[in-house]
């Protein structure tokens, strides 16, 4: 019997690792924006994310390791894994990156994993972390949480309601 594999591509085939550009200006509104006015510059990074690729990093985690002979260690095997940060209060993040420079300055070591950021949003709900961290290393950290987190993984778009945007369920 001839069996034949396929491997699923990413969805994103010409990606190029550069930040999606609404994205890209939303934070970089974002990061000019003095803290006590950025509400409505955050929530136009989240508009932006409804439809945005990110990069989730992937990294190497020791498995088992062997001692051989002479006593040294070695490693016997490892894993991959998404990167989860906890902060000082206790809370788990799921991080996720705008492109690879920013993934680069986390970590050049990083394999970068392209996924919508709704999906990013899931993992890190089905991870049980309380927050989905884009761009760490900066240069606009980006913390999606509690509501915003839950509606971006659930799929429901941001749109403009009067003066302020609010999350509505698709369809």
């Amino acid at each position: 019997m001839d069996q034949h594999r396929t491997l699923q591509g990413s969805g994103f085939p010409d990606d190029t690792g550069e930040p999606d550009t609404a994205l890209a200006a939303a934070l970089e509104t974002y990061a000019a924006t003095p803290a006590a006015e950025r509400g409505p510059a955050y929530l136009r990074c989240l508009a932006a994310l409804t439809t945005a690729r990110v990069l989730v990093p992937v990294v190497a985690v020791l498995g088992e390791v062997e001692v051989d002979e002479h006593g040294l260690a070695r490693d016997k095997s490892s894993d991959m894994a998404a990167v989860l940060l906890t902060g000082r209060d206790g809370r788990r993040a799921l991080l996720a990156f705008s492109g690879t420079a920013t993934i680069a300055s986390w970590d050049p070591q990083a394999r970068p994993v392209p996924v919508t950021a709704r999906t990013a949003a899931q993992a890190a709900v089905q991870e049980d972390a309380a927050a989905l961290l884009l761009d760490v290393a900066g240069p606009a950290r980006l913390v999606v949480e509690g509501d915003h987190l839950t509606a971006l993984a659930a799929g429901w778009d941001l749109v403009q309601v009067g003066d302020d945007l609010g999350w509505v369920r698709p369809g």
